[in-house]
């Protein structure tokens, strides 16, 4: 019973991290001059989509997990796509 939780707490945590290493390289890349409109409107759209998705999973009864890996997968696409 324990495992299923600290495997939801080790993603979660992870989920913040990737997380805000995205945050930090779209802010840094702005600062540089470097941001443009379309990251922008794409950043705002893939937010809505993702709620979207985490909100349909919930109402077919997904769970916390499938939600978070979920997320973790479009963080790492977006980390991935802004290292380019």
């Amino acid at each position: 019973m324990l495992l299923p939780w600290m495997k939801l707490a080790t993603d979660t945590t992870m989920l913040a991290f990737e997380a805000q290493t995205v945050i930090w390289t779209r802010l840094s890349q702005a600062a540089m001059g470097r941001g443009s409109h379309a990251e922008n409107l794409l950043m705002v759209t893939e937010k809505i989509s993702a709620f979207t998705e985490a909100a349909a999973v919930l109402a077919a009864g997904g769970s916390a997990h499938k939600i978070v890996k979920g997320y973790r997968k479009k963080v790492r696409a977006n980390a991935k796509r802004l290292r380019r």
